[in-house]
Formats: structure tokens, C-alpha cells, sequence
């Protein structure tokens, strides 16, 4: 510790050797704020991010030059998705002390990637346009732009939970569940998380119905950094506009800082990154085409001995045939295009087939079918979010047949739900039991059991 008036090294008496200055209530201020670094520390250890953001803010409050709370600080927000707030803190903990400080070697890492930075730069624009889109009332516009947020920075917490309020309001409360499980897995403790997955339980118990009041109609809700705004409809409230500022000054930071740190490597990187991607492109060429090739010769040379046997003349002819169709089922499948590969395949007879066609037959016919059922549950979930229950349940049951436990009971879950809505109580008795013998995930369990025993209450049987 060293004095705040003179910088000389302090020893264990209240008074400074150097400058005679009474530092007793610093040495105590650095106490109090060592306290709450150590608090926010184990906080973190934890993963109770939001709790450990409260006491280093303190920390930092007693102790701006507090470098360890700092840098720690910033390593939180990084990992709740908040990049631009921890490349803030780091970039003033460098500015205090540019020896000896991690806080250069954190920056210098986000600095190697160009992608990681433009990543970050449209993870804040589009979330500021969900924001708008809020409180313009574009709702369904908002979801749209929440979901690609997400889908650049799965950690943001804040992301996570506007989505759920946004599915709570349409009382969507199993996807708001299932967005507020994910914001839970970066921050076990927060306390809007834990409120949200309160408010969906209660309404699931009640078979996911609403009944919303006059006064619930009258007004909007809106989440504005870790708050909830209730207003009313017809009521323009400032806050969000000072949050959406607030949130573009700090963007505008993170530019400033980015254009300081990275423009004089980018060039580099991406000629390194144009060169790496070519590279690993012509090795995905030259094993595709070593794999025609191969498959050419084979046929060749079948073909060599349909001329030199006059009595395996149909058999030869059928296994090039075999060999040309693998071929052709082949071509679609390296060019992704697996509806058609899929329909050549189921013409190949595997029993003609030698050891390396076979296995070639089993590789293709197995990634078909995973690409098969995941863009069926992709569709299902699609047609699930636009209420199309019945084409939704169409696409689930097509990979339920095949997989009951795909996706650990997830198809199972949703099969349940949507009977649900359609009001097919035995079906969705059905498929919530289903679901308790195919899941490992306690949430969905737990939702599971409870509309199981309600819909038992009401005097309901599973279906055949």
C-alpha cells in the first residue's frame, strides 16, 4: 500500500515514513474495499455474477485505483456478453497502472480477432434496435432481432432475459422458460432470472394460460439495464431513451477503442486468415475428388471384368449400376444437397457393395439422417413459435419415431406442449409421461410432472 499523498511505501503505523501524513482512514478505505474485492471474488467462484457486480462496484466506489476489483469487474462483464463494459474497465485499469497489470494481455486477446470485434460491434446495434423496437411497441419485430443477438453472443445475459419477458408477454411461457434456462446457466443468481422463471412457473401450474386484466392491457412493460419499466401504453416514458444513449455512448467507446488497438494488425490477419481458409479449402477439394476417383476406378475396373466374363455378365452389370448410383448419391451429398442424395441413396442396394463403398453408404446414410431430423425439429420449433400446432406436431412426430430421446426428451416436451394447446389432453398426458422417461433435464421434468398430475386431476388418460 503506498500513501496517497507522497506514493512512498507504507508500514505497518498510521503516520507515512516519508511525508509524516495521518493515513489511518486510507489504510482503512483500502480495508473496506479489499473486503468487497474478496466478496465479489467468491461471488464470482460461484457464478453469482450479478451479486459479484454489486460489491466490486462497491469496491471500485471506496477504491477507484483498486486494480485487481477492476480487472475482475471486467472479466464478469466478458463473461455475461457485456464486452464493451470489460474492454471500458480494462482499458482504465491499463491507463493506471501499464506495468505488471493483465489487463493489456485481456485486451491484446480480443484484439487478435477482427471477426470478435465486428461480432461485438453488432451484438450492441442490433440489441439497441431490439430496445427500440420495445418501446415502439414491434414486438414481433423485437423477438426477430433478440434471436440473432443471441445468436452472435450466447452469453448475454440481458439478451436472454428481454427475450423472456417478450415470450411472457405473448404468454408463450415454455419458451420463456426455456430463454430464461440458458440466462441461469451464465448467472445462477439473478435476481430478475429468478423472478421471470417464478411469474412462468405459477402460470404453467395453470395449464399456460393467462387471464389478463384491464390494467395489464393498459400498460407496457419493458426491461431498461437491470430494471423493469411499467408504463402506460400511451405513455412515453425518457428512461429508455437515456438508457439507448447510454448504450450508444458506450458502443462508441468500444470503437474508439477497437480503431486504437486493431487497425494496425488487420491486414495481417486477414491476408492469414484469406490464406488459411484457401488452404483448407483445396484440401477439402482434393479429398472429395480422391474419393470420386477412387469410386471411378472401381467402377472401372468392374467394368474390365463384365467384358472378360461372359457368365457373371448380370451381376457385374448390376453392381456397376450399384456403384454409379452410390456415385451420383455421393456428388449431391459433397454438394449438400441431400434431398437428392437421400433419393439416390435409397435406390443403392449396400448388399453389392465391398467394404469401402459400404462404409461410404453408412456415412452418408447416417449424416442424412441427423441433417434430416435436425432441420425437421428446426421446422417444428418454427411452425411451434407461429402457433401452427398441427404442422408443428407433424414435423416432431417424424423424429419421435425415429429418436424418442432425441435432443434429451426436447421433441417429447414440445409434443406435449402443443397437444396441449390444441386441447388434446389424453395425447399430451401421453407425451409429458414420454417425456419423464426420455429427459435427464430436471426443469423439463419438473414442468413435466407437474401438467401430468394436473391433467390427471381433471380426469384425463394418456392416449393408446
Amino acid at each position: 500500500m503506498r500513501c496517497y499523498y507522497c506514493g512512498a511505501s507504507l508500514d505497518f503505523t498510521d503516520r507515512c515514513p516519508e511525508c509524516d501524513a495521518n493515513v489511518h482512514i486510507w489504510k482503512k478505505v483500502n480495508r473496506i474495499s479489499n473486503h468487497f474485492y474478496n466478496e465479489g471474488l467468491s461471488r464470482a467462484q460461484v457464478r453469482d455474477f450479478s451479486g459479484a457486480v454489486a460489491s466490486l462496484q462497491v469496491s471500485l466506489r471506496y477504491n477507484k485505483q483498486n486494480i485487481e476489483a477492476r480487472n475482475l469487474l471486467g472479466l464478469i462483464y466478458y463473461e455475461m456478453g457485456e464486452s464493451v463494459n470489460a474492454m471500458s474497465e480494462w482499458v482504465i485499469s491499463k491507463s493506471m497502472m501499464p506495468e505488471e497489470n493483465p489487463a493489456p494481455a485481456f485486451l491484446a486477446d480480443i484484439q487478435k480477432s477482427k471477426s470478435e470485434l465486428e461480432k461485438t460491434n453488432q451484438t450492441i446495434k442490433k440489441f439497441n434496435q431490439s430496445l427500440t423496437y420495445c418501446r415502439d411497441g414491434n414486438y414481433d419485430l423485437a423477438v426477430i432481432q433478440l434471436k440473432k443477438v443471441i445468436d452472435l453472443n450466447p452469453r448475454m445475459v440481458k439478451g436472454h432475459q428481454l427475450l423472456a419477458l417478450l415470450y411472457m408477454r405473448e404468454e408463450r411461457y415454455d419458451l420463456a422458460m426455456r430463454a430464461l434456462r440458458h440466462a441461469e446457466k451464465i448467472d445462477v443468481s439473478n435476481t430478475n432470472t429468478m423472478r421471470y422463471k417464478m411469474e412462468c412457473k405459477s402460470h404453467l401450474k395453470s395449464n399456460g394460460k393467462l387471464r389478463h386484466s384491464k390494467e395489464e392491457e393498459d400498460t407496457v412493460t419493458y426491461q431498461s439495464g437491470n430494471d423493469i419499466i411499467i408504463r402506460p401504453a400511451k405513455f412515453t416514458d425518457n428512461s429508455p431513451v437515456r438508457t439507448v444513449i447510454s448504450l450508444l455512448i458506450g458502443a462508441a467507446i468500444g470503437i474508439a477503442v477497437v480503431c486504437f488497438l486493431v487497425i494496425p494488425e488487420v491486414r495481417q490477419q486477414a491476408n492469414s486468415a484469406a490464406s488459411a481458409q484457401m488452404v483448407e479449402a483445396n484440401q477439402t477439394i482434393s479429398t472429395r475428388e480422391q474419393t470420386i476417383s477412387s469410386l471411378e476406378d472401381e467402377i472401372e475396373s468392374l467394368n474390365e471384368q463384365l467384358s472378360n466374363s461372359e457368365t457373371a455378365t448380370d451381376s457385374a452389370q448390376s453392381q456397376v449400376e450399384n456403384y454409379s448410383k452410390l456415385l451420383n448419391a455421393y456428388a449431391s451429398y459433397a454438394e449438400e444437397d441431400y434431398t437428392t442424395a437421400s433419393d439416390l441413396l435409397s435406390e443403392v442396394d449396400d448388399s453389392l457393395l465391398d467394404d469401402n463403398g459400404k462404409t461410404l453408404y453408412d456415412t452418408m446414410l447416417s449424416d442424412m439422417q441427423a441433417e434430416t431430423m435436425a432441420a425437421a425439429l428446426e421446422e417444428g420449433l418454427v411452425l411451434y413459435v407461429a402457433k401452427d400446432y398441427e404442422g408443428a406436431i407433424e414435423k416432431f412426430l417424424t423424429i419421435a419415431e425415429t429418436d424418442p430421446s432425441y435432443e434429451d426428451g426436447e421433441v417429447d416436451y414440445y409434443l406435449a406442449f402443443a397437444y396441449n394447446y390444441l386441447e388434446d389432453y389424453e395425447n399430451a398426458l401421453k407425451w409429458f409421461q414420454i417425456t419423464l422417461e426420455n429427459t435427464s433435464d430436471s426443469q423439463m421434468k419438473s414442468t413435466s410432472t407437474s401438467m401430468s398430475e394436473d391433467l390427471i386431476a381433471r380426469g384425463y388418460s394418456a392416449a393408446e
